[in-house]
């Protein structure tokens, strides 16, 4: 399905609020890339529905401030799986 701009910026920003999502995990989701999705929910959304992109901000600023904490669980993942295979 094709949608103009200002109906993606919406579609994702939604998508980032009912899910708590991360830009990666929308990109992800839409099959798109992860600067597309930033600048939709940013720059565009804050243009045609601040309403909406007040929302959104809470979930990027949330996103952020978590964001030391999934990496250092990726990586402890990575390396408790290293060790299973020896």
């Amino acid at each position: 399905m094709l949608y103009n701009n200002a109906e993606r910026c919406e579609i994702f920003a939604r998508y980032m609020i009912d899910n708590n999502a991360t830009v990666r995990a929308t990109a992800s989701r839409f099959l798109i890339s992860k600067s597309t999705v930033h600048k939709d929910v940013t720059s565009r959304l804050k243009i045609t529905n601040p309403v909406l992109y007040s929302e959104v901000k809470k979930v990027l600023i949330k996103n952020k401030e978590e964001r030391h904490l999934r990496g250092g669980e990726a990586t402890k993942q990575k390396y408790l799986s290293k060790k299973k295979g020896y």
